[in-house]
């Protein structure tokens, strides 16, 4: 089946990398995964699709570790792709919706604070504040 042509031609694509550690004769079974989340101008979805997967193998690449081991840093593949449409504002990347149980209410359990949110604490730990 054909993608309709999106007017817009905006996409994001979630995907998948993962941190494969190997050694003499080892490599290991649990290993440490990347999501990110690019965006896309197309056509349409199957070609958003294929520049998302294009995109993923050339960020593959290895290196050796402080410990000698080789890590292949590998694309997984794309968890999933977005139309941004005329829905969504011109800077917003990606959406999802869910149901959850009084969320308001439960805010303080679902929000984490904000000195855990990831771009917070990296800016303490590079300025040495935590």
């Amino acid at each position: 089946m054909r993608s309709k042509p999106n007017p817009n031609g905006r996409y994001a694509a979630k995907l998948l990398f993962q941190f494969k550690v190997s050694g003499a004769g080892w490599q290991n079974k649990r290993r440490l995964c990347e999501e990110r989340i690019i965006l896309l101008s197309a056509a349409s979805a199957r070609a958003a699709l294929t520049m998302a997967k294009k995109r993923g193998r050339a960020s593959q690449h290895s290196y050796d570790n402080s410990d000698g081991n080789r890590v292949n840093f590998q694309f997984v593949g794309v968890l999933d792709l977005l139309e941004l449409g005329v829905e969504c504002d011109e800077d917003e990347v990606w959406y999802e919706i869910n149901e959850r149980l009084l969320p308001m209410e439960r805010k303080t359990a679902i929000i984490p604070p904000e000195r855990d949110l990831c771009a917070i604490r990296n800016e303490r730990q590079r300025t040495g504040q935590g």
